[in-house]
């Protein structure tokens, strides 16, 4: 990757990590469907009307939109509404890595190699550790819809790289229109009507300024960098920098929520990103400033 790239990579990683924290103060005033549609609401209109349909197809945009939007936020936002802790969320979200290369093998044929292997089974430990060390102190199954996000975006990630949309801002505005109506519907269905006219109607400014920060800045501007270099570079050369997030989104929920993760979540969270790593980051050797006889 360039370097201008490179560092674009990084700032969708800091969006991405103080993300976490953003929608966690969200949701203590806002029903998390309700909010899901509210954010996507935003990330969708008015832009729609100023925006073309990328040219990927109808079929495209629904699947992306269902995986990438729908069903990853869908999840992450009841996970997080259940009790789990936005830090530790960052961090476990992080196994996409090991389901965008399961996914890309099966969608896209590019078959991971004996070192991707190990490194996903590594990844595949440390995770062990952070379930085990975790279960004990908390409910599981806010862990579990953690998971299935992961794999949410990870089926998103592959479908986007093989759709090779020409404009990432298109993607994400144009995918964002399947989010708002399927999850108010939920909402209205689990939280009841009277909930959410109420929340609706007594927003409060650190609601209002998530939604702003979750819509603009982790949608509009992160997914548009984000897509657009799936569509430049393989998905292994754009995925590892997600390996970044957890760093910030720990940071962030101990700044502002004074989280700090449990002995086990540490050492398997460290293996876990290690594992992940050598999985999916490639080491070329520099070539010698000099002939070598």
């Amino acid at each position: 990757m360039t370097p201008r790239h490179t560092l674009l990579a990084l700032l969708v990683v800091v969006i991405w990590g103080v993300n976490f924290v953003a929608i966690d103060l969200g949701l203590t005033d806002v029903p998390p469907l309700l909010f899901l549609a509210m954010r996507f609401v935003l990330v969708a209109i008015p832009a729609v009307f100023f925006i073309r349909p990328p040219a990927i197809g109808w079929r495209n945009i629904l699947l992306i939109g269902a995986f990438l939007s729908l069903g990853q936020f869908t999840l992450l936002y009841l996970a997080l509404s259940l009790g789990m802790p936005p830090g530790l969320a960052s961090l476990l979200l992080q196994t996409q890595i090991v389901f965008s290369v399961v996914v890309s093998s099966l969608l896209l044929r590019e078959h991971p190699t004996r070192r991707e292997l190990v490194g996903i089974l590594i990844g595949m430990v440390g995770l062990a550790v952070v379930v085990i060390g975790h279960t004990y102190a908390a409910p599981w199954l806010p862990l579990v819809i953690t998971l299935l996000a992961a794999l949410s975006w990870a089926i998103g990630n592959v479908l986007s790289r093989r759709a090779r949309a020409a404009s990432g801002l298109s993607l994400v505005v144009w995918s964002g229109l399947v989010v708002p109506i399927p999850s108010l519907a939920l909402s209205l269905v689990v939280d009841g009507p009277q909930a959410v006219g109420f929340a609706l109607a007594h927003l409060s400014l650190i609601a209002i300024l998530s939604t702003l920060y979750t819509a603009v800045a982790a949608s509009l501007v992160a997914y548009t960098i984000w897509n657009s270099l799936l569509a430049r570079y393989p998905t292994s050369a754009v995925v590892p920098f997600t390996l970044l997030v957890p760093v910030i989104g720990i940071l962030a929920a101990w700044a502002v929520f004074g989280e700090r993760p449990a002995g086990t979540e540490l050492i398997g969270g460290a293996i876990m990103l290690g594992g992940l790593a050598a999985a999916v980051i490639t080491w070329r050797p520099r070539a010698p400033a000099f002939p070598v006889d």
